[in-house]
């Protein structure tokens, strides 16, 4: 990589949670940074932290809803404005949970037009730059959840694993033209992820499942108290960014790589078994 030229990255999903910390640790590594953030009342937090580390003038905002049909020329907008993309990260996204029974097809939809549809419209959008470029990093945000599914949080796990198969495909139809397409597979992390996640929670008490969806709530606001920083995340996904050729998948977080390994070599039942016995 020519280190005279300004690097640039653009972050979707940037107000909060990994997206806000992955635009800080690039520009604190010299990339220009253009944040896309759905409600522009939040872009104040990502511009004035940047301001605080002394990196203001290398990060801007966006508006832009990944679910919206012109998201895709949102993208093509900016492309055009900053003429080269050195890193795209699709990082916006939520989590939804419920049993499946529970959860209306709306909500099902609505998962999959954010984590997957949504991801899919921005990187088509800057595949014919990258392309013709002959360089460039597509890191997507996938999740343990996407390699392993746990109960009451199907349609995140169904998205996530529709990202993992679409990224391995892209990575192979892209590698030809000199683009990398990466997976970072976080596990549990201190972001808004969870509030969010706990307050579209379905736990209907008259459902079949209500005693169930009770226990998993008190197991995710475990989770969510005791999980580890997610500037971790940052800091890998700004390495990968740095990477001339990175590798696929990066699991990262506590427990992470054990689990993938014994999902790997123990019988599936095994795993089933002990999936189950945490909960009621």
């Amino acid at each position: 990589m020519d280190k005279t030229r300004r690097r640039t990255a653009l972050v979707t999903g940037a107000s909060g949670g990994f997206g806000r910390l992955i635009c800080l640790e690039l520009a604190r590594k010299g990339f220009y940074v253009i944040g896309t953030i759905r409600d522009e009342t939040k872009k104040g937090a990502l511009l004035e932290a940047a301001k605080h580390l002394g990196v203001g003038e290398r990060v801007e905002t966006v508006p832009l809803d990944v679910t919206r049909e012109d998201a895709g020329a949102i993208v093509a907008a900016v492309m055009k404005k900053i003429g080269t993309l050195d890193v795209l990260v699709n990082n916006a996204g939520y989590a939804s949970g419920g049993f499946t029974e529970d959860i209306p097809m709306d909500e099902w939809i609505k998962q999959f037009e954010t984590n997957v549809f949504g991801l899919i419209r921005v990187t088509k959008a800057v595949l014919p730059y990258m392309r013709e470029a002959g360089r460039g990093t597509i890191i997507n945000m996938s999740s343990i959840s996407g390699r392993i599914a746990f109960p009451g949080l199907g349609p995140y796990a169904a998205s996530k694993f529709a990202v993992e198969g679409f990224s391995e495909a892209l990575r192979l139809e892209m590698q030809p033209y000199g683009v990398h397409v990466v997976l970072v597979e976080p596990g549990s992390y201190k972001t808004e992820i969870w509030a969010k996640g706990l307050a579209a929670f379905r736990a209907d008490p008259d459902s079949p499942y209500g005693d169930k969806a009770e226990r998993l709530l008190e197991m995710v606001r475990h989770t969510a108290n005791t999980a580890g920083p997610p500037e971790e995340v940052a800091k890998i996904v700004v390495r990968i960014a740095l990477e001339e050729k990175p590798r696929f998948r990066y699991p990262i977080g506590r427990g992470v790589k054990t689990a993938l390994m014994l999902k790997r070599i123990l019988p599936w039942r095994w795993i089933e078994r002990a999936i189950l016995k945490r909960m009621p």
